[in-house]
């Protein structure tokens, strides 16, 4: 007789599957229910770990005997199983949530609409070059959970997003990172902002007096929920307009960092990513690294010497004076903003996906400055065309990265600027961000 406690799994992707071989490792019964077809890799990962699978729908009874559901980041929480299984008082929670009941590691973790795959990258960037134990994972690489079924790691640098958060219940972040809070995802939140919000500020949900939380406060909507928070941790903020607090100022072209009554400088052009947003970015890091105690030269030294991850504002060519930058991971507007802002050149902007409810508005003044023409990649371009249409003066519509590179390189001149930056989800052509990336990257190499 088997009296394992049963565990559901909801969704078998990356997150899914890691959490499938966590809770099987660690002497659960474990089954893994997928309403679509599981990929092969993730397929073949479960068979090797005798775990017991279905797709391509839930069947009869699913919910019998279940002690506890892990439900992946991509199933929505008003989904009609969800939503029955927590009528009948079933838990269900996150991978990140189920994963740090097995670690006893430091967990750095960083959430925010934009910057946090640069931010935990750059983190994980100053651990590995300090020669400590350590992993990024959650919503970079692979997942939480896989990671610590694979070893015991003294560090974690953990993206995660809104979705992953929604799921935890005890999770603690010994290191919480809120680098900014603008519209995104408002499809999964009811189209309700403040919801969205709620769901990035429980990164600091039970964290204890010892812990820290770093944020922005030049971010807005950041700074007026923080206004009537009641914060018991310590406190360290990044700003390039305020100065003299703990945590990291900007003071002409020199960050400050100020940590427990230490303080050291570098300029920015040290920094190894540049642009404005990469400043609030490094700070983030560098106050991390700080607080686990990390030398000042090593901390320097490991942020003038990163490499920015794929599909963030990543140059891939430069053909006849005509640069192309891949900007796949930009899936929201503020992501956008931040890429358009950031060039120098005429922009011919690829854009378009799965609008999540974006206010274009919100671009208008960068693009009458930055950009010359619109190439649309999506299936539905309606809302996006009827926003830029009398703003931008030239506007084409494809349905492929090849399609959408090749028209953006007869619109381009010498000097001028390619720049996939959708603003959009992808999944209406791709997989997901990197394949569509992926596409361009190799749209652009054939020219």
């Amino acid at each position: 007789m088997n009296h394992k406690p049963k565990i559901l799994i909801l969704g078998a992707g990356e997150s899914g599957t890691g959490a499938a071989l966590l809770a099987a490792g660690k002497g659960f019964a474990v089954f893994v229910s997928d309403n679509g077809i599981i990929k092969d890799n993730f397929k073949d990962q479960l068979i090797a770990g005798n775990i017991e699978f279905e797709e391509g729908g839930h069947g009869k009874n699913i919910l019998s005997g279940v002690n506890e559901i892990i439900k992946s980041p991509g199933i929505p929480e008003n989904a009609q199983l969800v939503m029955e299984a927590r009528s009948i008082g079933i838990p269900v929670i996150s991978e990140i949530e189920f994963a740090s009941r097995f670690t006893n590691a430091t967990k750095i973790c960083v959430t925010g609409s934009n910057g946090k795959t640069t931010t935990t990258g750059l983190i994980q960037h100053l651990l590995k070059q300090a020669g400590l134990n350590s992993c990024a994972a959650g919503n970079i690489g692979n997942s939480f959970a896989s990671e610590v079924l694979k070893k015991e790691y003294d560090y974690f640098s953990l993206e995660l997003s809104s979705f992953q958060l929604d799921g935890t219940d005890e999770f603690r972040a010994e290191i919480a990172i809120l680098l900014n809070i603008t519209p995104d995802h408002l499809d999964r939140y009811d189209y309700n902002f403040s919801k969205y919000a709620a769901s990035k500020m429980r990164i600091i949900r039970n964290q204890r007096k010892e812990d820290a939380f770093i944020w922005c406060c030049d971010d807005e909507t950041s700074r007026e929920i923080i206004k009537s928070a009641k914060l018991h941790q310590e406190i360290y903020k990044i700003s390039l307009h305020e100065k003299g607090h703990e945590g990291a100022w900007l003071d002409g072209n020199t960050i400050v960092f100020n940590i427990k009554g230490e303080k050291f400088t570098m300029t920015i052009e040290e920094l190894a990513l540049q642009g404005k947003h990469n400043i609030y970015n490094s700070m983030a890091a560098g106050i991390a690294g700080s607080l686990i105690g990390l030398r000042k030269e090593s901390i320097k030294e490991s942020l003038g010497s990163f490499e920015n991850t794929a599909h963030r504002l990543e140059y891939v060519a430069n053909i006849h004076g005509i640069e192309f930058i891949n900007d796949s991971k930009a899936t929201n507007i503020n992501s956008a903003w931040w890429a358009l802002e950031n060039q120098h050149k005429p922009v011919i902007w690829i854009a378009g996906g799965i609008d999540k409810g974006n206010d274009y508005s919100k671009l208008f003044e960068v693009v009458k400055s930055n950009v010359k023409a619109l190439v649309c990649l999506g299936l539905d371009n309606e809302l996006m065309i009827d926003a830029f249409k009398d703003i931008i003066p030239v506007i084409i519509e494809t349905q492929s990265a090849e399609d959408a590179v090749n028209q953006a390189y007869y619109l381009a001149s010498n000097n001028d600027v390619v720049l996939l930056s959708p603003a959009c989800a992808s999944f209406d052509l791709f997989e997901n961000y990197e394949d569509r990336g992926n596409q361009f990257k190799n749209a652009v190499k054939a020219l």
